[in-house]
């Protein structure tokens, strides 16, 4: 299978944050750091404004991401935290594109806002190619791909983990975390405008009808209003109409768009609506499809206790009201699928659901993927989730039985309201080694188990 990517992809560094040493540091922004707290700005213009997000995350034991708009704390940053920080890629479609090459894709080909030495490191070397002149070369080739770097240097997400218990005193007062969370300092202006890299536009073009599908996400982070005074409109109808001409020139082309969460309600509603004529699948969690509940004033009761009959009621309303194909919503206990979709593709469709079931699992107990093999070996050994189980036997109870329906391995695909239903519970590993980018790998495992069952 042969993939297009795109927006979204950066460096994730992460700092385990030790509360006296950060103390000790922000000592001489003190006065500055306790007005900010008082009325927290939102995000970074300067080194006080950072501390301010760190020790109010830290004070109630909450996660929050701010942006960093000054290039010199940045550097600081930089300075201070980088060489002890764990690095690893970051950004939902760079998550997704390695996984697309592990799984055993031909040719991944991402969009990447600044493909730096660094940034390339943390690319899958197995299918991944970046375009170059027309064509497309391997990741693994740092000579040609030195020359594409941009001028905003590397985008780093800094991601500040803090613990249970750590307690300090800063400023005279005493702060002790009560929960573990992480506080994000994010720099990252490309990403921020879903960047299209010239390369990439102009190879995606003229190759799209060697394409059989595009992976896209980025879209949760649009800004309402860039410094410029522009806003996100003009950025997303950009990327629309890319996704549009791309349709147009491959008619088989199947594109799949992850949501995301949005700077606002009205902004996901507005992305949502702009991506349906395009898209064939459209991919979010539980609290997505809540905001789009309220937007569209639909009941939005029981989406977030995960209740599998709510979650379809509000998937096919949405469906109806849109026009959109399919809506596939990923939770932490099961995957549900809604769609348009006759039924010779529901037995397709749940062993998508299925793979990317198994390749979330095994990743979340390893931290890695195997081959196909040894990866569905590994996940037959993790248990299905108790709770996603019970759900299953919710929609069994809930739609009444028809001449098609499937039903096993705790499988279930009903017709309901015009519509196909398809669902699986989730497997949960007991002691996960990594929980980050879990919803980006199932969904784009789904992706491409899909695409290789329609050829």
């Amino acid at each position: 299978m042969n993939i297009l990517c795109a927006y979204n992809a950066n460096i994730d560094a992460i700092y385990k944050v030790d509360g006296q040493k950060m103390s000790e540091i922000a000592e001489g922004y003190k006065e500055e750091i306790a007005e900010k707290m008082k009325d927290p700005p939102g995000h970074i213009s300067s080194i006080p404004d950072f501390f301010a997000g760190l020790f109010i995350c830290m004070r109630h034991g909450t996660g929050a991401e701010w942006l960093i708009r000054d290039k010199e704390v940045f550097n600081w940053l930089r300075t201070n935290f980088l060489k002890a920080s764990f690095m690893r890629m970051g950004g939902n479609m760079g998550i997704m594109a390695n996984v697309l090459s592990e799984l055993g894709a031909s040719r991944v080909v991402p969009n990447v806002a600044n493909p730096s030495e660094l940034q390339m490191s943390f690319f899958s070397e197995r299918a991944i190619y970046i375009p170059d002149g027309g064509e497309a070369v391997s990741s693994r080739d740092q000579e040609i791909l030195a020359k594409h770097i941009g001028d905003e240097g590397e985008l780093i997400h800094f991601v500040f983990d803090f613990k249970q218990g750590d307690s300090f005193v800063f400023s005279g007062n005493g702060i002790s975390v009560p929960r573990e969370n992480r506080f994000i300092a994010s720099y990252d202006p490309l990403n921020l405008e879903l960047h299209i890299d010239e390369q990439f536009r102009n190879y995606a073009l003229e190759h799209i009808n060697e394409m059989d599908g595009a992976l896209i996400s980025g879209y949760h982070l649009l800004r309402e209003e860039y410094p410029d005074g522009s806003s996100y409109k003009e950025k997303l109808n950009r990327s629309i109409k890319q996704l549009s001409e791309w349709k147009k020139r491959n008619k088989h082309l199947h594109i799949h768009a992850e949501l995301g969460h949005f700077e606002s309600e009205e902004m996901a509603n507005d992305v949502f609506n702009s991506l349906v004529p395009v898209v064939d699948n459209i991919g979010l969690n539980e609290d997505e499809l809540a905001t789009l509940a309220r937007m569209n004033e639909l009941d939005a009761a029981g989406i977030l206790e995960m209740d599998s009959r709510a979650i379809i009621e509000t998937a096919v309303s949405l469906c109806k009201a849109s026009g959109q194909k399919r809506l596939q919503v990923h939770t932490h206990e099961f995957v549900l699928s809604v769609s348009s979709d006759t039924r010779s593709e529901a037995e397709q469709v749940l062993e998508s659901l299925h793979f990317g079931v198994d390749c979330a699992a095994t990743f979340a107990c390893y931290g890695k993927l195997y081959s196909r093999e040894e990866l569905l070996q590994i996940a037959s050994s993790i248990s299905e989730s108790k709770t996603g189980k019970k759900q299953m036997q919710k929609i069994i109870d809930y739609i009444p039985p028809g001449e098609y329906d499937i039903t096993r391995r705790y499988s279930v695909f009903r017709k309901y309201r015009g519509y196909s239903i398809c669902a699986v519970p989730t497997r949960i590993c007991a002691e996960p080694v990594a929980t980050v980018g879990l919803g980006d790998t199932i969904s784009s495992a789904i992706f491409l188990r899909e695409l290789e069952l329609r050829a």
